[in-house]
């Protein structure tokens, strides 16, 4: 074998890899296809903001993302704000994520079958592919949880500080991505005090204080964002409802997309938890998956804001992952105990490997009819935003010295000014109608809006208007003040073209 190819045979042998290599193609596929939405839009237009303009932002909203808006300012600064760019680390950090589950199922059921298997099932969900290809934190925080599990169990079987250390950093970039990730630690919890308990060793019960320690160590960093998040979550959350206890039950077929595939998750970890063997390991991540969902749905239920939303707990997919992994490896083990006695050992393997394939085709192929329903043009938005569609209709008529009126307070939430803005081309830059200040003046994500439309309206001759929803008298769904100055100045429309979910219209004062 040529020396420069030993390296590479290596690593193709180690059990993270194939699932990083899938994950990447699964993630990677028609990348770009899907057009932003409007969080994906707010990525865009903070990143790129000034690194100033950017923390002045955060001390007035979205302080609880400022970790990941930081990280996509250096991103774009180097590789740009095309919807590929800004897609491209959420790829690479679900592929991690793979990763990090295989390494996390070998070290807690032994098995090459239940590593290997556990992160080419982690690959499946449709909704992994799905925040693989968003431009938010969820896929940096789903690998950050995942590889804080791995290195969990690493500081159990010798708890060092050098050991411990790598959890600290990963629960650190968790909680600061999102928040809600730390509720984790009720799962986390659980997996420590079942180890506690299998080792009935009672110089290991310092692991529990070296744990809540090295969790302190890690919350200490995002304590920041945690109290100025939560000053601003009533404006940020306010939209989810409070859950029901329908909603928990049926919650794992929204978090994975599919209630064929969480069926099949369900039937392939079944060995893991019922077999002799590694069944204590199986509950302990059947707990790491539960509990935090079960204590985020408990505190959404108590309080007065409501966390309860599968994107939010994607981090948990993970423990799923290897879980449905460690049944295949059981169940893989099983078959070939069986198989020998009446075999030879090599027929047995073969018998027993073609099992565990084809426990895996199961919720592969179940998830083939909603793959491509997380990939086309509007699968992120529904189609409901049309932002690029609003943005080539002006562009095709533009001209020079031309203005754009877009929603703006009540109407903010849409993002409409700066999803269309994103897709302008670099050379059309319509005069901001109605605009008291730029949404980097603002210091928010979307321009505010003028007190008094007259004032703000400008000498454009020509006015680009884009309204929410489909509808032939655009000048009805604007603010009846700016629709009085409209009607008066211009009259009315020359131009409407309803797109699925705004309506873009053209008045002119000329005409």
């Amino acid at each position: 074998m040529r020396p420069a190819i030993r390296p590479v045979v290596r690593l193709s042998g180690q059990v993270w890899w194939w699932p990083a290599v899938v994950m990447l193609a699964v993630g990677g596929y028609r990348l770009g296809t899907p057009d932003l939405w409007r969080d994906e839009i707010a990525t865009s237009t903070v990143a790129t903001r000034s690194l100033g303009d950017l923390l002045r932002l955060l001390q007035h909203i979205d302080a609880s993302n400022g970790a990941y808006y930081l990280l996509m300012h250096a991103w774009t600064a180097v590789f740009g704000d095309s919807t590929v760019a800004l897609r491209v680390p959420s790829v690479l950090a679900m592929a991690g994520a793979a990763a990090f589950v295989a390494l996390t199922a070998r070290r807690l059921f032994g098995s090459r079958v239940a590593a290997v298997g556990a992160g080419l099932l982690f690959a499946v969900p449709p909704e992994v592919s799905r925040y693989a290809q968003e431009a938010r934190s969820y896929a940096l925080v789903t690998c950050a949880i995942a590889g804080a599990g791995y290195f969990l169990l690493r500081a159990l079987e010798r708890p060092t500080w050098r050991r411990w250390a790598p959890y600290c950093v990963a629960m650190t970039l968790a909680g600061a991505g999102h928040l809600i990730s730390f509720s984790t630690v009720a799962g986390q919890v659980a997996l420590v005090a079942l180890h506690l308990w299998r080792t009935r060793s009672a110089a290991d019960r310092r692991l529990l204080w070296q744990y809540l320690l090295a969790v302190a160590v890690a919350a200490l960093p995002v304590l920041p964002v945690m109290l100025l998040g939560s000053r601003q979550s009533d404006r940020q959350l306010g939209w989810i409802p409070t859950p029901s206890f329908r909603g928990l039950v049926w919650f794992g077929e929204h978090l994975l997309g599919s209630d064929r595939v969480f069926h099949a998750f369900l039937l392939l970890a079944l060995p893991a938890l019922v077999l002799p063997g590694r069944r204590l390991q199986a509950w302990q991540v059947l707990l790491l998956a539960e509990l935090p969902v079960v204590g985020v749905w408990l505190v959404s239920r108590l309080t007065d804001t409501s966390y309860f939303i599968d994107r939010y707990l994607l981090f948990t997919v993970p423990a799923w992952a290897v879980l449905a992994g460690g049944g295949v490896g059981a169940a893989y083990g099983a078959a070939a105990t069986l198989a020998r006695r009446g075999l030879a050992p090599r027929r047995a393997g073969a018998l027993a490997g073609l099992l565990a394939a084809g426990l895996l085709a199961v919720p592969a192929v179940a998830a083939l009819p909603k793959q491509p329903a997380v990939r086309y043009v509007g699968s992120h938005n529904g189609s409901e935003e049309p932002f690029k569609a609003a943005a080539r209709t002006i562009a095709s008529g533009y001209r020079s010295g031309d203005g754009l009126a877009a929603p703006l307070g009540d109407q903010s939430w849409a993002m409409a000014w700066p999803g269309v803005s994103h897709y302008l081309p670099s050379d059309v830059h319509p005069y901001p109608v109605f605009v008291a200040q730029s949404a980097d003046d603002a210091e928010d994500l979307s321009p505010t809006p003028c007190p008094k439309p007259e004032d703000c309206l400008g000498s454009v001759s020509r006015i680009w208007l884009v309204v929410l929803g489909d509808t032939t008298d655009p000048l009805a769904a604007v603010p009846s003040d700016q629709a009085q100055v409209l009607r008066t100045q211009y009259g009315d429309p020359d131009q409407v073209t309803p797109l699925g979910g705004f309506t873009v219209a053209l008045l002119d004062r000329d005409m």
